[in-house]
This record gives structure tokens, C-alpha cells and sequence, in this order.
């Protein structure tokens, strides 16, 4: 009987302090989701956040240095405290491997769900202004199709995270490639329905239409339908509420630049990923292959635009010289994420593969144009698309993993690669999925060769 009251009154308890057990109360001085999204100042805020988070911040760096590492522009200087970071570099990164599980995986993830949190809460939401709403489902659309899109390429399927709990995402298998370009190409377009063409603010720091339009151009180029990636790269270039140009090779990266069609302002208004120290005398984490510098054509204004050198202990360190600040308190340089320039060169690959030969060559010749070369000679369709491989290799070194990128879905990276990379192996176009979520969600599978 004694044991049968104990059990009656741990009954009693559980039965009337339930709600304690799964009502968890907001913390001091936070907001409900409800609360959040009930007002347009607090609404805004949460989803702005989102182009600052420490997640985004950090995924953006290493889409960007793991990217370059992985292709053959980009060189990392090691250091003993980071040897994860040699594995992108000689092509063999393993399922251990921090960097990769952290800022390749966990972290676009957390982005991933505050864009699923804030969808559901603006959806739901019957109190804000709509011109305010819209903007903001559409920077949250965007927002998880541009981690998604880096997820996908990086790993080839992952789980399509689309539920604002985040609890019923943690046990979901693998979603296929193509499935997961599927999502991003719906949150893209419901993106553009939803957004302005003109900016919110002066600077190009809040994702608009034509943002939307920009990464859904790449997203048709990757899967070779190349009539849409020429249809959407065209309503970028002949935007008329915004007036995109190419700029002059010394401002492109400036935050003012009419180039920019995104960028992700930054705190001091400075970003050097890596490629240029604090002190301009001091060696950067990461630099160009000196065989890199020999792929310019005699007269490219890029390379002494966007290149230059530095000598220490004997040694002659080629940097990146697109972003030219170390450090700053009130810089003028933000992460460019989208820039008119891919776009023409989305627009000429793709008539190229169309065999719209004279539409190939003018958007190519554009961007040639502009670094202080003259037109192509390339005529044939298979010489346009080397030239257009080439001059993707020129334009867009450096930023955000292009070049790797190119080499992939054009089969190329084996050939190229394997050259270069004294671990290379085949298997390394895609990377492993992180050994430790393969343990905490049973449904995930890996990729083959990393078994």
C-alpha cells in the first residue's frame, strides 16, 4: 500500500505540473514567436538577424575557403592549430573532419531553421503591414534556398528541413539532388513573386526580386537548363527599377558598387576573407597558386587590379586583392554574394550550349571588355564554352567557391584535379556526410567511398 501511494502521488504531481514539463516560459526580456511577428519592427528584426548571425557569417567564410581550397586557385598557409583545413586543400576530407561537420553542415542548417521559423511565423501572422510581410517572406525564402543550394552542391542530397519545429527534421533521410534543386527553384520564385526589384535602404545589403532571379539563373545553368538560366540571368541584366552595371575593376567590390546585386554588410564595413592580414606586411591564411598568375591574358587589367604580391622570407605570396581592406572601424566593403558579372557569363555559357553562337560571344565579350581585353576569337560552340570556362576561371577566382564549383558540373574536376592534389580521388566531388550526425539521425546515408 505504501509503495502503491508513492506511485499515486508521483501520478498526482506528473498530472498537475504537465504543463511545466512541456511549457517552457520565455526568457527575461524575450518575445514569444507569436509576440515576434505580430509587429512590423520585430518581425523585420528577426529576419534581418538573419543576414548576421554567427551562423550565416561563419557559413559564408567557409563556403568560400573550403570552396577555393578544394579547386586549384586557392592555397592555404597551414597552421598546426587547423590541420582540418589541409584536407580540403589535398582533396581528401574526411568524416572527422571539424570544419566540415560545423561550418559545412551545422551551421547552414541553423540558418536553414531560422528561415523555417520565420516563414511559419510571417505566414501565420495576421497583423503586419503586407508590403512589410512580403518583403520579409522573401528574404526568408531566399535565405534557405541559398544554404540549401550550398548544402546540395557540396554534399549531392541532403534532408529537406522544411518544418519550423526543428525536433521533426532530426530523424530525415537524405532528399536527392534533384529533389532538393526542386525546393530552392520553389523558394526562389516564390521569393521574386514576393519581393521589390528596388532595394530596402541605399546599399544592395537586403535581398530584392532580382537577387531571387540572380541565384535562380545559376540554379538552371547547374542543372543544364540553360533556356531558363538564359531567361533569368536576362531579366537581371535588363532589370529597370534597379539599374545594374559593370563596374570599373578598382570599386566592384566597394558596398556602393552598381555591380553588386547582393551583398551581407558587415560589422566595420570590412571583409578580408583571409586573403589579406591586418597589417599589409604580414602573410594571409590564404593565397593564390603562382601558376594561377600565369593564366591571365597579356593586358587583363585583373591581375594587377585584383591580384598582387608579397615577399617574406624569400618567398613570393600572390594574394587576392578583390577586397583591399584588413581591418577597418568604418570600411566601405561588404560580402558580395551576387554581382552582375556571373550573370553574363550564366547568359553566354548557356546561348553557347543553345548555339546562340552571336548572343555567346557579346556576353562573354562584356565582361572581357571591361577587364581591358578584346573580343573573343572563339566562333564554334565547343571553343566558346572553353573560353567561357576560362574566363569563369579569371573573373570570379576567390568568391565563394565558383571555381570548384565549374570543375564539378562539368566533369572536369577529375582530369583537372587529380593533377594537382596529392590525395585526389574521384569519390572527392562530393563530400562525406559528418561521421557524427551519421550517429545522431540512423536515416542519414553516406556518400560512396566514404563508407
Amino acid at each position: 500500500m505504501k509503495k502503491l501511494s508513492y506511485i499515486l502521488l508521483a501520478l498526482g504531481l506528473s498530472a498537475t505540473s504537465c504543463k511545466k514539463f512541456v511549457t517552457i516560459d520565455n526568457a527575461p526580456n524575450s518575445l514569444s514567436p507569436t509576440d515576434v511577428y505580430a509587429a512590423d519592427a520585430t518581425a523585420t528584426s528577426a529576419v534581418v538577424a538573419m543576414y548576421t548571425y554567427y551562423a550565416t557569417t561563419y557559413s559564408l567564410q567557409y563556403y568560400t575557403w573550403t570552396a577555393e581550397l578544394l579547386g586549384d586557385d586557392v592555397q592555404y598557409r597551414y597552421y598546426s592549430s587547423t590541420p582540418g583545413l589541409a584536407e580540403y586543400q589535398n582533396g581528401n576530407v574526411t568524416t572527422t573532419n571539424n570544419t566540415l561537420r560545423y561550418n559545412q553542415w551545422y551551421y547552414p542548417f541553423y540558418v536553414v531553421a531560422q528561415a523555417n521559423s520565420a516563414i511559419d511565423g510571417l505566414t501565420k501572422s495576421t497583423t503586419l503591414t503586407g508590403s512589410v510581410k512580403n518583403q520579409l517572406l522573401g528574404e526568408s525564402y531566399f535565405m534557405r534556398a541559398f544554404h540549401f543550394f550550398y548544402l546540395n552542391n557540396f554534399f549531392g542530397g541532403v534532408p529537406l528541413s522544411l518544418d519550423p519545429v526543428a525536433l521533426n527534421n532530426s530523424a530525415l533521410a537524405r532528399s536527392s539532388k534533384a529533389d532538393v534543386y526542386a525546393q530552392i527553384i520553389t523558394d526562389l520564385k516564390t521569393a521574386a513573386d514576393l519581393l521589390p526589384g528596388t532595394y530596402t535602404g541605399t546599399l544592395h545589403a537586403r535581398v530584392n526580386k532580382h537577387a531571387a532571379e540572380a541565384l535562380l539563373a545559376r540554379v538552371y545553368l547547374y542543372q543544364k537548363d540553360y533556356a531558363n538560366a538564359v531567361t533569368y540571368a536576362t531579366k537581371v541584366i535588363g532589370a529597370t527599377d534597379v539599374t545594374y552595371s559593370l563596374s570599373d575593376l578598382a570599386t566592384t567590390f566597394k558596398n556602393s558598387s552598381a555591380e553588386t546585386i547582393l551583398q551581407f554588410a558587415t560589422y566595420y564595413g570590412y571583409t578580408s576573407f583571409g586573403y589579406r592580414a591586418a597589417a599589409a606586411t604580414t602573410i594571409p591564411d590564404y593565397y593564390l597558386y603562382s601558376n594561377f598568375m600565369n593564366q591571365f591574358e597579356t593586358g587583363d587589367n585583373r591581375k594587377t587590379a585584383w591580384t598582387d604580391s608579397l615577399v617574406s622570407g624569400g618567398t613570393t605570396y600572390r594574394r587576392v586583392n578583390k577586397y583591399k581592406l584588413g581591418t577597418a572601424t568604418a570600411g566601405d566593403e561588404y560580402y558580395v554574394i551576387l554581382r552582375l558579372a556571373e550573370q553574363y557569363l550564366i547568359r553566354a555559357e548557356a546561348n553557347a550550349q543553345l548555339n546562340n553562337i552571336s548572343a555567346a560571344q557579346a556576353d562573354l565579350d562584356a565582361v572581357r571588355n571591361r577587364a581591358g581585353l578584346g573580343n573573343t576569337t572563339a566562333a564554334t560552340k565547343d571553343d566558346l564554352l572553353t573560353a567561357i570556362a576560362q574566363e569563369r576561371k579569371i573573373e570570379l577566382f576567390g568568391e565563394l567557391g565558383h571555381r570548384w564549383f565549374d570543375l564539378v558540373r562539368t566533369g572536369q574536376a577529375d582530369a583537372v584535379l587529380s593533377k594537382v592534389k596529392s590525395t585526389w580521388v574521384p569519390r572527392d566531388t562530393l563530400m562525406p556526410i559528418p561521421y557524427q550526425e551519421i550517429l545522431n539521425n540512423k536515416n542519414l546515408t553516406q556518400n560512396p567511398g566514404f563508407e
